[in-house]
């Protein structure tokens, strides 16, 4: 059997067993299993009893008595303040508030609480500034116009295409979900995948087994084993995850209904996710044989994984500042960047649509650093890789790759 291929068998049988590498692969099916499973539970059960809320208040100006019911909340008129703070104290009412005689001309509430509190909850809020708006238009405007004035708008965003035709894809948070979700896995198994091979290299130069292996196999043999055998038991974790996912929003969709109906996956995304690993890996897989062989220990090895490894997940930090700007000139950069283009496209796939140009060359980059990467991370394996002691410095990395 072809030495290559046994290194490769050796590796992938190796990375599936790993309990990590499992876990990895059946968390998002079997969570989302449970998840499913758990609101079947609970929704053919009986329905939650929504405990009623207390609240006071004090009406110094006079004409708010009506629409004491806001909801799930009661509102419970007092005479004085004194009154409603003695019920606050002995626990009668959760808050109050007082209607001061100028509210008409200053518009200020005065609220209070024995909670202490960064702001006024917005759902607290909301039940004042409707019981508020009830009473001053009560007998003046009809009860559906009160409705109307206290929920004015409720917007719905259709997208066309350029023929004028409602396109199939629709925005909305729906859409991001599962990309995002996706996007942050797919992060964690470049970084598990490269981890590994930088932990193996460094084991097997501290053990000595790496100087058995060369003296049976090629510096290219064993690299090329290892990085196919890590590879494609990465991808079979993320075609996994990809094949479940339509099972699973059928079976949301279908069971609970609501917001995830409305969940659609990009067309391309399922392509996109497979050939970004596998660019990613394969990127990932040439840097991690390069410090895996300059490194003189695993531990060594993965605390210089951690420079590039960590950038994976810089999309997903930019994600909660400037996810509302998708086509910002940051997110463009990113999805052009080798390192950080696997996660930015997943994530703005399910934002907005992606250029075509923008694809194309982060395609072309991705391949062109692959080969680079991969061209020097073949010259440090076979120069480095029966190195032991202390990590050369990058000037000695350069000079010898000069002179090799």
């Amino acid at each position: 059997m072809n030495k290559t291929l046994l290194i490769f068998r050796h590796e992938f049988l190796h990375m599936i067993k790993r309990k990590a590498f499992i876990i990895m692969t059946l968390i998002v099916p079997v969570l989302a299993l449970i998840g499913i499973g758990v609101f079947q539970l609970i929704s053919t059960g009986e329905p939650p009893v929504v405990e009623t809320s207390t609240i006071g208040y004090v009406d110094e100006a006079g004409g708010f008595d009506q629409y004491t019911t806001q909801g799930y909340v009661e509102l419970v008129h007092f005479d004085t303040p004194g009154d409603a703070t003695a019920a606050l104290i002995n626990g009668d009412v959760s808050e109050y508030f007082v209607i001061p005689s100028d509210y008409l001309s200053t518009g200020v509430i005065n609220r209070y609480t024995l909670e202490r509190q960064l702001e006024t909850p917005p759902a607290i809020a909301t039940v004042i500034k409707n019981f508020l708006t009830s009473n001053m238009l009560a007998d003046k405007v009809p009860p559906e116009t009160v409705y109307r004035i206290e929920a004015p708008l409720g917007l719905v965003t259709t997208r066309l295409t350029e023929t004028g035709e409602v396109a199939t894809e629709q925005g909305g948070y729906g859409n991001v979900i599962i990309p995002a979700i996706f996007g942050l896995l797919l992060a964690l198994s470049l970084m598990l995948s490269s981890t590994y091979l930088v932990q193996g290299l460094g084991e097997e130069k501290e053990s000595r087994l790496i100087e058995v292996l060369l003296s049976s196999v090629s510096a290219r043999q064993l690299l090329t084993g290892k990085v196919l055998g890590l590879g494609v038991a990465g991808l079979v974790q993320v075609v996994v995850w990809l094949a479940s996912l339509p099972l699973l929003l059928n079976l949301a969709s279908s069971t609970i209904g609501g917001f995830f109906s409305t969940i659609q996956l990009p067309a391309n995304f399922l392509v996109l996710g497979i050939v970004y690993f596998i660019l990613g890996y394969l990127l990932f897989a040439a840097l991690s044989a390069g410090v895996g062989a300059i490194s003189p220990s695993a531990r060594e090895g993965q605390q210089l994984a951690g420079i590039y490894t960590l950038l994976v997940f810089v999309p997903l930090w930019f994600a909660s500042l400037l996810f509302v700007f998708p086509d910002s000139p940051v997110w463009v950069v990113l999805t052009i960047f080798p390192i950080t283009a696997p996660i930015a496209v997943m994530l703005r796939l399910g934002v907005t649509g992606i250029a075509a140009w923008e694809l194309a060359v982060s395609l072309a980059v991705m391949v062109l650093s692959i080969v680079l990467v991969m061209f020097l991370a073949i010259k440090i394996f076979r120069i480095y890789l029966l190195m032991y002691g202390k990590r050369p410095s990058w000037g000695e990395i350069i000079q010898n790759l000069r002179s090799g």
